[in-house]
Order: structure tokens, then C-alpha cells, then sequence
């Protein structure tokens, strides 16, 4: 937050004085580059001391004084050039300074991978220089790809530290950065970029997989620019031909098909010796990976001109739907589409995974390789990365690790794919013969087996994105069919989950298991509520227009107002279905698990859900059913939900006030139709019946004239106010009274005999100010 706020005014500063800014960066990035390196006394850990003495120099830790330097200037420049670009005028930049200062940076060298990131930084800040003067972009694709292949020590079997991965990371995410923001001026040297990446890729053990895709990436955003369908439609044959060849192989086809032979391929059933060097499988996952991650690169970078006159002309465009939205066809569809029932084979394949036979298959260097990584866990339960290991420990430790990151990364890219296809491949994805069909029996396959802590993802990079950019005309044939039977699964193993957690709270008397922050019931509770909210989140995606879900809220302040402000957090009136709602709610089985999934989360112990939930999603989603013939039985149950969340919920001022404003409009709506309603009211704790008898005839008797809104929300809250949940401070506090007691001391007023204001002298008038 501290460095977030620093660089905030160091842009406002350079927005009075740009050309300043610039000259300090400048002068601060020229010492830089002459400065000798100062690692300091106690500089890296153990194994960086071990490379070290192998290159015959020091290296530095995000400790030494050198890096400490390093960042901070880079820090400033960065914000100070992007800044300059944005408030002078193109006529105004100071081009050949600036050029100047990135010739420094090309020709600076270093073996240090931290002062070498700082470099990379500088290089992209400075970059936008170069739209000036082409001729520079040469040297600074030779300087990007001379850091993609970085190594501290050259042909080193030792593992890589995270600090050199980084670097190679910076430098591949540089080269992607310039081909999306700088298209054109790359394009004139497509050729050269083309040849250095297949040089690259010519050697197998080079390049991580990620990194080979990150290079094809950039190509693939090149080439978006030749807008020439046929043209990049050949390009992108030739780019994926390895990977469609070593994809669609018959032993591939058998490994992906078949979990046994999947566990065997990847080495996930081998007894390790050694479990820091031995790997003997972990080509065959880098060749899955680099077929995975490709298929995403290609998905998610290749699309046709945004103009519709160029896609014409181009060959892209193809007309439009019946609703006016116009329709593309993608260069990568043919090339995609072919690899794709081998990807939906691979993600039942993994998710069969987790079955427990197969994970009793698991080797038992393998047990759990299916576990989530540490780093998975800290985010999820808040915990910091020691700063140290980011930089000077290996990337992977031990095999296992290597083996967990593998099935993790594979798990989320796999459905970052099916996420990117529809957006990507438009009517060609969505028109795929069974679509919906095929999603369910590999995607939702075994789902019950599924762990908390994938499940989420999938929602959150698939599912969502599909449902977003769906056209309303596929609605019927494939996100119905499709969210009918995941959101009835959805709810019942949320209810599942939250009944073993309230459970174990009834029960469960010792607290120590609270005392530590990574017990695994603390995670689990987590996970639990962070796939609750991604699952009301999907559901209000779904269901709900966005201009509806915009909330009117206002914090409530703590004193004697709290009652009547928190009474005016309310959501909008205006709340309404989308068109896919509405298709959603015409079908049974799905209006029943989504409505019943929203009211009963209501009661669930995640405060944030509650309150997305109540302001977002409960009264739209009910509103809707209305006009029908609800059953007595389920008007009732949902006002009984309400009041149920209140009374776990009602100790938070925006909860409360959500839920209080909700009750009162089920009531409001419902209670002339159904009368269960006030046998409801009448079973709530300390209830004043009469005050409930005079609401009612109120509401029930049209003539009557109308009170203003605000008075029957108060009254209606104060009715049932025996149900809203206390802080755990007040719920046994003893209210003390305190009468007025008479004064101690009475000082009695002397009497005057005469008026003052009679008295000639005029001394009566010091009377009437004296104590």
C-alpha cells in the first residue's frame, strides 16, 4: 500500500512537471548503470552462496543495497515516463534523451538475475520511444531474448531460483506486452521474431513450457495484424503442426483417454529414490504441458480485425445472428477444434483422478500429489510468502512438488481453455455438435469427488466466462441444458458442506483446534466459504442484469442513528432478470435448486456472501416466480430463511439492514395472498401482537391511506426485531437505570428588597452580573 501510494504521487507530481520528472529519472538510471554492485555482508542464502562461488562473483538478495537502489529508481522512472506519455504532447517528448538512456540500458550487462529484472523494467518504461525510431526495435528484441534463455551459470544442471525463472518470465511477458500494445511496429520484423522463436523451440530442454508458449503467444498477436483470414489461418496450421501431431498421436489419444495409463505416463505411480534429482517422466509432462499450453495461447490471442470494415475485407466476417450481433470466424477454429475431444477426454481424465481408486494407484512418493500446493493454501487462508524463499530457493524442491504443479497447472489451463473458446471461437464453438452433452460427461464428471479447492477454479475460469459471452440465441441448447444439472449438484453439496460445518460448531466444545491458523478444519471452512460466494456469484452472473445489481448502499456509523441508517441500505428497485433468467426460471428443476440455494445461504455462516446475496439476487429471483401459484408451504419457507438470516446475521449493520428491507418486501408482496405469513410473525420471540394487528390492517385495507415507506419499514422492524441477531457483547447484557437523584449541594440565591433597576446610584447594576 505504501509503494501503491508513493508511485500515486510521484505520477500527480510529473503531471505538473513532466519534463522534471523525466530528467531525474534520467540522471538517477545513469548512476545506476556506472554504479558498482554492492551485495552487501549478508547478502543470499546457502544455495545462491553455492553459485556464486561458481560464477566467481556475488550475487544480490532483495536485501542488498545495490537492488535496493535498483528497484527504487525503477519504480520512479517507470512511473514517471508512463506518465509523460500520457501529459505532453507527442510534439513536446524528448525523443533523443530518451533514446539516449534506452542505448544505455541495451548495453548494459549482468549476470545478477535481480538487477537484471530491474533492466528488463527499464527497457519496456522506455520502449515507447522506439515508436520514434524503428531502426532501435532489433536491439531490443536481441536484449529480451537473450534474457528469455538467462541462466546465472551457463549449462547448469543445478535447479533454477525463482529469481532467474522470474527473469525469464519478465523477459517472455516484455515480448508479449510489446506485441500486444505495439502491434504495427513489430509487425515489419514478424519475419526475424518468427525465425529467433523456432530457433528456440528447435531445442526441447531450452525453454520451460510456458515459456516456448509465451513466445508462440507474441507471434500469434503479431499476427493478428495481418488481417488476411487464409493468410493467418496458414500461419497458425504451421505453428500448432507439432503440437497437433504429438496431440493426436494413437499413444497420446491412449494416455489422455485412459487415467491408468494417464498416472503411468506422467510418472505419478514410481517409486523415486531420489526425490530432489530423480525424475525419469517429467519429459513426458512437459510434453502434455507445451500441448495444453499452446492450445490456450492460440485461444485467447488469435482474433480477427476489431473493425468491421477491415474483418470484411479480410474474410472474417460472416453476417450477423437474428439478434444483430454481428458473427466472425476465428483463423484458429479449424486448427482448435480438431484437438478438442482429446482436451475433453484429459479433463475426464483428470477429474477420474480423484476418484478413490485412483488415487490409491498413486505411488507413494505420489500420495499426495493431488493436494493443493502451500502456495494455494497461504493465499486461502492469508498467510505471507517468507520473502527470502521467493527469490534464492528452487522453483520446485522435490519432485512431488513438481508433480503437484504439474496437475494443478494442468487443471486450471484445461478449462482457461474452455473459458477463452466461446469468446474466441463464437457460433463455431457453441454450434459443435452435442456441446453440452459432451461438457457434462467430461467437465462435471465425477464432480462429487471433485475437492473444494478445484471445483472453484472451474466455475471461476470456465463456467462464468462461458455463460457471459454466450448469445442469447444458444441458450436453450446449451447453457441450460448445462447449468440445470450443475446448479441442483451445487446446492446439494453446499448444503452438505454447511451442515457438517454448523454441526461441528454445535459440538464441538475445544477451541484449540481455532488456536492455529492452518488446522486443516480452518481451510476447509475456508475453501467452503470462498466456493459459496463463487457459487452465488455465478448464480447472480447468470440471472441477473448488471444494472440491477448496482448497490445503493451507505455505511452505517456507530451511535444513536445506527436503526435508521442502516434502515436505508437497500438495494434497488429496479433489480431484473436477464434474458438467461428468465430462461433459467422457466425451468423447474432449476428454479427450485437456484432459488432455494439463495434462500438457504442466507442462514450460512459467510457474512459477505449474505449480504451479495440478499442485496443482488433473493428478491429478483422471487419476484419472478409470483405471478404463479406458490404453495403455502414454500411462501412461508422463504420468509422463514429471512428471518433465519437475520437472526445469524442481524449483529452486522448491512446485513441486517439487507435482510430487514427483504423480509419486509416478501411481506409486503404476499401476505394479502397468503395468510401462513402472519402465523410466521406471531412465532417470533417478544412479538407485540396488537402492533402486529394494526401492520396488518394497514396493509390489508386498501382504503385506508397509505403511511410513507420509511415509517412502515420501521414499524415492520421493530416487529420483528425479537429475531435479529446481537453481538455475542450484548446478548446477556443487564440493562442498568439509573433515576435522577436530587443535588447535593443547593446554593441559595440571596434575596433584593429593593429593584435594582430603581437604584439612582446606579450600584444596582453590579448585582445582576455578580455569581
Amino acid at each position: 500500500a505504501f509503494r501503491a501510494q508513493q508511485g500515486e504521487v510521484m505520477r500527480m507530481a510529473c503531471r505538473l512537471d513532466p519534463l522534471t520528472g523525466f530528467q531525474m529519472a534520467g540522471e538517477w538510471l545513469k548512476y545506476q548503470l556506472t554504479a558498482p554492485v554492492d551485495t552487501g555482508p549478508m547478502n543470499c542464502s546457502s544455495s545462491v552462496l553455492f553459485l556464486s562461488a561458481k560464477t566467481g562473483e556475488g550475487l544480490c538478495s532483495i536485501f542488498s543495497p545495490s537492488f535496493v537502489q535498483w528497484d527504487a529508481m525503477t519504480f520512479f522512472s517507470e512511473s514517471v515516463i508512463s506518465q509523460m506519455f500520457r501529459t505532453m504532447d507527442k510534439d513536446e517528448i524528448p525523443v533523443n534523451d530518451g533514446i539516449d538512456l534506452l542505448q544505455l540500458v541495451l548495453n548494459f550487462e549482468t549476470k545478477d538475475p535481480l538487477i537484471l529484472s530491474c533492466v528488463l523494467t527499464n527497457v519496456s518504461a522506455l520502449f515507447p520511444f522506439v515508436t520514434y525510431r524503428p531502426e532501435y526495435l532489433p536491439q531490443v528484441l536481441s536484449k529480451l531474448f537473450a534474457s528469455v534463455t538467462f541462466e546465472v551459470v551457463e549449462e547448469s544442471k543445478a535447479p533454477r531460483t525463482r529469481a532467474v525463472k522470474n527473469v525469464r518470465r519478465h523477459a517472455c511477458s516484455s515480448i508479449i506486452k510489446m506485441c500486444r500494445d505495439y502491434p504495427q511496429l513489430v509487425l515489419p520484423n514478424f519475419e526475424m521474431l518468427y525465425n529467433h522463436v523456432k530457433q528456440l523451440l528447435s531445442n526441447e530442454l531450452l525453454l520451460t513450457q510456458m515459456e516456448k508458449c509465451a513466445l508462440m503467444e507474441a507471434l500469434v498477436l503479431i499476427s493478428n495484424q495481418f488481417k488476411d483470414y487464409e493468410r493467418q489461418k496458414a500461419f497458425l496450421e504451421e505453428l500448432m503442426a507439432p503440437v497437433a501431431g504429438l496431440w493426436l498421436s494413437p499413444e497420446m489419444q491412449r494416455v489422455l483417454s485412459d487415467p491408468e495409463a494417464f498416472i503411468s505416463y506422467v510418472g505419478a505411480d514410481n517409486k523415486i529414490a531420489d526425490p530432489v534429482l530423480e525424475d525419469p517422466s517429467g519429459l513426458n509432462r512437459s510434453r502434455i504441458s507445451f500441448c495444453v499450453y499452446t492450445i490456450l495461447g492460440v485461444v485467447k490471442r488469435a482474433r480477427w480485425p476489431a473493425a468491421t470494415e477491415e474483418a470484411k475485407a479480410g474474410g472474417f466476417f460472416l453476417g450477423y445472428l437474428p439478434s444483430g450481433t454481428p458473427m466472425y470466424r476465428n483463423p484458429c477454429t479449424e486448427q482448435v477444434l480438431k484437438l478438442f475431444d482429446n482436451l475433453l477426454a484429459l479433463i475426464r481424465t483428470h477429474n477420474n483422478l480423484y476418484m478413490p481408486e485412483m488415487v490409491a494407484r498413486l505411488g507413494d512418493s505420489f500420495a499426495k500429489a493431488l493436494d493443493m500446493l502451500e502456495g494455494e493454501k497461504n493465499a486461502i487462508l492469508g498467510l505471507p510468502q517468507p520473502l527470502l524463499e521467493l527469490y534464492d530457493s528452487p522453483v520446485y524442491k522435490t519432485v512431488l512438488e513438481r508433480m503437484q504443479g504439474f496437475f494443478c497447472t494442468l487443471y486450471d489451463n484445461c478449462f482457461h481453455i474452455l473459458g477463452n473458446a466461446g469468446p474466441s471461437m463464437q457460433q463455431d464453438f457453441y454450434t459443435v455438435e452435442g456441446l453440452a452433452t459432451q461438457l457434462l460427461s467430461s467437465a462435471f464428471n465425477n464432480l462429487n469427488n471433485i475437492p473444494d479447492y478445484r471445483l472453484r477454479p472451474m466455475l471461476r475460469v470456465f463456467v462464468k466466462p462461458l455463460v457471459l459471452s454466450c448469445p442469447s440465441e444458444y441458450y436453450e441448447t446449451l447453457v441450460c441444458p448445462m447449468l440445470g444439472p450443475l446448479f441442483t449438484y451445487l446446492h446439494m453439496r453446499l448444503s452438505q458442506k454447511w451442515q457438517v460445518i454448523n454441526q461441528r460448531s454445535m459440538l464441538c466444545e475445544d477451541d484449540a483446534a481455532d488456536d492455529n491458523p492452518e488446522s486443516q478444519e480452518m481451510l476447509e471452512e475456508q475453501l467452503v466459504r470462498l466456493l459459496t460466494r463463487e457459487v452465488m456469484d455465478l448464480a447472480t452472473v447468470c440471472c441477473v442484469s448488471k444494472k440491477g445489481v448496482e448497490q445503493n448502499t451507505t455505511a452505517a456509523v456507530d451511535g444513536d442513528d445506527d436503526e435508521a441508517m442502516a434502515t436505508e441500505v437497500t438495494p434497488p428497485a429496479n433489480a431484473e432478470l436477464t434474458e438467461l433468467g428468465k430462461c433459467l426460471m422457466k425451468q423447474e428443476e432449476v428454479c427450485t435448486a437456484v432459488l432455494i440455494t439463495a434462500y438457504t445461504s442466507l442462514s450460512w455462516k459467510d457474512t459477505l456472501s449474505c449480504q451479495r446475496t440478499t442485496t443482488q439476487l433473493c428478491w429478483p429471483l422471487l419476484k419472478q416466480v409470483l405471478p404463479g401459484n406458490l404453495l403455502p408451504d414454500a411462501v412461508s419457507w422463504f420468509f422463514t430463511s429471512v428471518l433465519k438470516g437475520l437472526q445469524v446475521h442481524g449483529q452486522h449493520d448491512g446485513c441486517m439492514a439487507a435482510l430487514v428491507h427483504l423480509a419486509f418486501q416478501i411481506y409486503e408482496a404476499l401476505r394479502p395472498r397468503y395468510g401462513e405469513l402472519k402465523a410466521v410473525m406471531e412465532q417470533i420471540p417478544d412479538i407485540q401482537l396488537d402492533s402486529l394487528e394494526q401492520f396488518d390492517s394497514k396493509l390489508l385495507n386498501p382504503t385506508l391511506q397509505k403511511v410513507a415507506d420509511k415509517r412502515r419499514k420501521d414499524h415492520f422492524k421493530r416487529l420483528i426485531s425479537g429475531c435479529i441477531g446481537k453481538p455475542i457483547g450484548e446478548q446477556f447484557r443487564k440493562e442498568v437505570h439509573i433515576r435522577n437523584l436530587p443535588s447535593l449541594f443547593k446554593k441559595v440565591k440571596p434575596s433584593l428588597e429593593t429593584d435594582v433597576l430603581e437604584n439612582e446610584d446606579g450600584e444596582g447594576f453590579n448585582v445582576l452580573f455578580e455569581p
